[in-house]
Formats: C-alpha cells, structure tokens, sequence
C-alpha cells in the first residue's frame, strides 16, 4: 500500500521529512512524497496554474501510483486532497488532511490570501516572499516552526515560479470555490478519512470549522493541542501514532 503526501504554499516536500523518518521507524516505508509543480516541482508547459490544473495534477499522479493510495494532505495539499475525495475517491483507499475548515459554509480566506488575491497587491507580496537570499528565507522558515533542515530545502523552492504559481493558485479559488468544493465532498461517496486539527493554525478557520467539516464528510478527527500550522514538523511523532493508528484501522 502507498502513502502519498502533498504538501502546500509557500512549501518544498521538506515539510514532510520528520514525519516521513518517524513513519519509517513505524515500519511504514512505502512512502511517496508529491511536490505539486511549482512547489519544490518544475512546472510542465503550458502550465496555467489554477485549482484544476492541480486537481488533474494529481489525480495523473494516484494514477500512475496504481490507485488504492493512503493519500495525506497539508495547506493547499489538502485541497488537493479534497478535491479527489470530491471527485475521484475511486482513486484512493484513505485520506487524511489538515485545514478542513475551508470547506465550511461560513470561512473566508486569511489576511495574506487575500492580498495574493488582489492584483498588483499580490504580486509585490509574493515577490517579496520569493525574493531574497537563501539565509533570508530561512530565517523567515524558521521561527514558523519547520526545522532549520527541511527551511533550506523549502527556502530553495522559493521563486518567481513559486510566486506565479501561488498568485495563479489562490486568484482561482476566490469564493464559493471553497464553500462548492465542501458540498461536493461531502456528497461524494465517503472512503475513511482523518481530519487533522492543529489549534494554533489560523490559515484555515477555527476547530469548530474543522469539526463540522469532518463531520460532513464522515471522517474522524485527531487534534494536536497548541500546534500550528506545520504540526508535522513540530509534533512529528504523535503525527506518525495517528497515522498509523488510522491506516491499522482500516
């Protein structure tokens, strides 16, 4: 059995690495970590960058994995994910995601979205997140919580391709983008699936949010208490038990 990992904004697949070696000493080695294109990934040609070019991104990617994926998500990677169980859960056998609560009804995109959502505001914002030296970039890693290690990888990926790509990414999904995709999913026909909570992450809506989410989609929950947004990298063995807690129970 697979277990794909798509990570999000503004991110490289190092965002997964403690957790990746914690799974490992669980005896879970069938890991693939998928970096969405222009996002620690080159870019194909012709690339436009919106929601649905991610969405058939990906759903190429389970495909060439054989289907049948335990598929986990994070930031813009569990919209990703969302989007498969919205749409071709055919495609995997679990799923397992943080920031459910952009799938509900009332939430409205954070500060820095919605800069990124504003043309000309945005493109100054991304290029002063892309720009810069490397040790610049890391050190604005750094103090989020994601290990000095895994910040040299992600602050690598950081670029004007990156840049165009968040900008292309976010002005696809301004509202009800989010509010449509939630009601899809949760009339899709469910596979098992855990909605991660981490209480300190104020990207995507409250754990009120997350939990009426999950509860839509019939997923259960696991909460990380006093973690952000990049739990993975903060709480990387209690992530590893939850996951593979999950996956034994299927």
């Amino acid at each position: 059995m697979v277990h794909a990992f798509v990570h999000g904004n503004p991110e490289s697949e190092a965002v997964w690495w403690p957790l990746a070696d914690e799974l490992r000493r669980r005896g879970v080695n069938d890991i693939v970590l998928l970096s969405p294109p222009g996002f620690g990934a080159p870019v194909p040609r012709g690339w436009d960058g919106t929601h649905h070019s991610y969405h058939a991104w990906l759903v190429a990617e389970l495909e060439r994995l054989g289907g049948n994926v335990n598929l986990v998500g994070h930031d813009w990677g569990a919209g990703h994910v969302f989007g498969i169980v919205a749409h071709r859960s055919d495609l995997i056998a679990s799923w397992a995601a943080d920031c459910a609560g952009l799938l509900h009804p009332d939430y409205q995109w954070h500060d820095a979205a919605q800069v990124w959502q504003t043309p000309t505001a945005g493109e100054a914002a991304v290029a002063a997140m892309t720009s810069g030296t490397l040790d610049e970039k890391i050190a604005f890693l750094t103090p989020l919580g994601i290990s000095s290690a895994s910040a040299a990888h992600v602050a690598a990926a950081m670029n004007p391709v990156m840049a165009q790509c968040i900008l292309s990414l976010y002005r696809s999904a301004v509202q009800p983008v989010l509010r449509e995709l939630g009601d899809a999913a949760a009339a899709a026909e469910h596979r098992p699936g855990l909605v991660i909570i981490a209480t300190e992450d104020h990207y995507t809506g409250t754990t009120d949010m997350a939990r009426h989410s999950a509860a839509r989609l019939g997923a259960r929950t696991v909460v990380f208490d006093g973690a952000n947004h990049w739990w993975m990298q903060q709480r990387p063995a209690e992530a590893a038990d939850a996951l593979t807690a999950f996956w034994d129970g299927l």
